[in-house]
């Protein structure tokens, strides 16, 4: 074990030989073709095209500031949704842009608020976008699915208050003021994510367990309970864990902001933010973001009702994807297998695969961006339900990579819901930019059996790089990690709260699966900000080896490596490997670095 440098950046690491692949003559034909959709290009003459553009449907709500009685409508959608976890219904408030006095918007579940503006001052809130705990007794563990983007905030009292855990992103806001991350009566909060933001005062975490903020500015951070991370924010604390427990690295070696839909005067569109490497720092701090514009015309707006044969139909014709709030079921996989695809959701848009296939499949292509879904896992299992790339993929994508956003998986909860493995990524070069991939412990259909999920990401492609990867309570390795050079900046995790006994979990010779696995086979790979947490509440007496596991080779690297046990209900025997002092009773114990050798 030994101190990292202060503020180090991820090294640069050797890529394998790709082989080439030469675009051939009906390669580049259908790539022409679908850069002008026609329903003869993708079907024939007979064939009826998919229409793009449209309404956004009911439960996408656009305020401008002479909107009457805005306050009401907001309190309306939050008296709905205010404790609704597992309800089914899906709102989206925007925007226009101006200046709107007094609001206080509320958040619920399933609920995202959003400017519609190109940059978040356009759009400027004298007043809150709220989260609080009221509902669940000021316990903030539990406020997850829901998202502000693209607002800029003057606070009534000087601090917004944001108190939530997973799957609830911050970005691309700007508050002018500061931001309370904690619940009213500063309640226990599992964590949050915030990028792509200017919060021109403090950050006070108080008794927010964990949470990592990238390529954003802030005016000065808190405090820390086990885990903070930072990459590319002006601002954050120096290096420092685990005293306090501040991980900071300069800069976010790629990144790509999410998609975002906008006016351009009375024209929707969808802006896409452009690749930038080793940020730091917003977006748009000198002006309009680079990237590119899509006009909605370019988008089938997904409606409920919509099949998922009408979904692939568009795709095929050469249409980008805006689901509208709602729960899709499906019977067949969405096929997107074509480069630069966008595929957005708005309000938590919900996809179910009914019967056992999976929900989501994108092919060996440059630049897909899947952004603000939520994948639920059907009663019938499913071997996966996303897929990016085929098994065996090699493809070089590391000059436009596909990337995942705000994309989120829930294996019961909601009812029963069975998957085998949540997302496999067999492309190279993948951002997985903050995914909440979740074993439900709670609500309807759960059980050892009863949710049964073994693997919640799993990774084969190489030069793929994770930041912000919350995966929790599965039957048995949480993340494992089998493509080389991968980086994972920020995890958090949950083994599975629920495992009736040790037999249950035992992995061969050694005493349950790891939260973070890396397969013996890889030989570079690299984590920062790292945590694992058992919660073992129908057997204390389980014992797990450690919380992570990894190849014994120079370049595999860990740092800032934490394990804890909540309560005292079952212990960690060691950190990473056989390395590390084990848990005791509720105390956490902490490692700094774990290098190797």
């Amino acid at each position: 074990m030994h101190v990292p440098p202060t503020n180090t950046a991820p090294p640069t690491t050797p890529r394998r030989h790709r082989r080439s692949r030469p675009l051939g003559f009906a390669a580049l034909a259908v790539s022409l073709l679908m850069a002008f959709p026609t329903a003869q290009a993708a079907f024939g003459d007979e064939a009826e095209a998919v229409p793009g553009g449209g309404d956004l449907g009911p439960n996408v709500l656009v305020f401008d500031p002479s909107t009457p009685d805005i306050q009401g409508k907001v309190d309306e959608i939050f008296k709905k949704q205010e404790s609704a976890q597992f309800g089914s219904d899906r709102y989206a408030l925007m925007f226009k842009p101006g200046t709107y006095d007094n609001i206080n918007a509320q958040i619920g579940f399933y609920t995202s608020i959003a400017g519609l503006g190109l940059n978040p001052d356009d759009t400027t809130f004298n007043g809150d976008v709220t989260v609080d705990a009221g509902w669940f007794d000021g316990n903030a563990t539990q406020n997850f699915w829901r998202s502000a983007e693209n607002l800029a905030l003057k606070p009534v009292s000087g601090t917004n208050r944001w108190a939530v855990s997973q799957a609830a992103p911050f970005r691309r806001m700007h508050v002018k003021g500061g931001l309370n991350l904690a619940p009213d009566g500063y309640g226990w909060a599992s964590g949050g994510y915030i990028a792509d933001s200017k919060i021109d005062g403090q950050v006070d975490p108080y008794s927010q367990q964990q949470w990592y903020t990238r390529d954003s500015s802030i005016g000065s951070w808190g405090n820390g309970v086990w885990n903070k991370t930072f990459s590319g924010v002006e601002g954050a604390p120096a290096q420092s864990f685990p005293e306090p427990p501040y991980t900071t690295l300069d800069t976010t070696p790629v990144s790509r902001e999410k998609p975002f839909l906008y006016l351009d005067g009375d024209d929707y569109k969808v802006f896409v933010p452009a690749k930038r490497t080793d940020a730091r720092g917003t977006t748009w701090a000198d002006g309009s973001t680079e990237g590119e514009s899509i006009p909605l015309e370019q988008f089938y707006v997904v409606k409920p009702g919509a099949t998922a044969q009408t979904i692939n139909a568009a795709v095929e014709q050469g249409l980008h994807l805006l689901f509208t709030p709602g729960v899709y079921h499906i019977d067949e996989t969405i096929k997107i297998d074509r480069a630069d695809t966008v595929a957005l959701g708005l309000g938590l848009a919900t996809i179910i695969p009914d019967n056992g296939v999976t929900a989501i499949k994108v092919g060996d292509v440059d630049g897909v961006k899947l952004a603000g879904l939520l994948v639920d896992a059907g009663t019938q299992n499913s071997e996966t339900l996303i897929e990016v790339g085929p098994d065996g993929a090699s493809g070089d994508h590391s000059a436009n990579p596909t990337s995942l956003q705000d994309v989120f998986v829930r294996i019961g909860g909601a009812g029963p819901g069975k998957a085998t493995t949540s997302i496999v990524v067999n492309s190279d070069d993948v951002i997985i930019d903050h995914t909440w991939v979740w074993r439900a412990d709670h609500g309807d259909g759960v059980g050892w059996e009863t949710n049964r999920a073994d693997y919640g990401v799993h990774v084969k492609g190489d030069d793929v790089l994770a930041t912000g990867l919350f995966v929790e309570h599965f039957n048995k390795y949480d993340v494992r990690w089998s493509g080389e050079n991968g980086r994972t900046i920020f995890f958090q995790n949950e083994k599975a709260y629920d495992a009736p006994n040790q037999a249950a979990i035992q992995n061969g010779d050694i005493k349950g699966y790891a939260g973070y696995k890396v397969d013996d086979s890889v030989t570079t790979h690299e984590g920062w900000g790292m945590g694992s947490y058992c919660f073992y509440n129908v057997d204390p007496t389980i014992r797990q080896q450690h919380g992570f596991q990894a190849p014994v080779k120079p370049g595999v690297k860990f740092h800032d490596l934490i394990v804890v046990s909540l309560g005292g209900k079952g212990q960690y025997e060691h950190v990473i490997n056989d390395t590390g002092s084990p848990t005791s009773g509720d105390t956490t114990i902490p490692s700094q670095v774990i290098s190797f050798p």
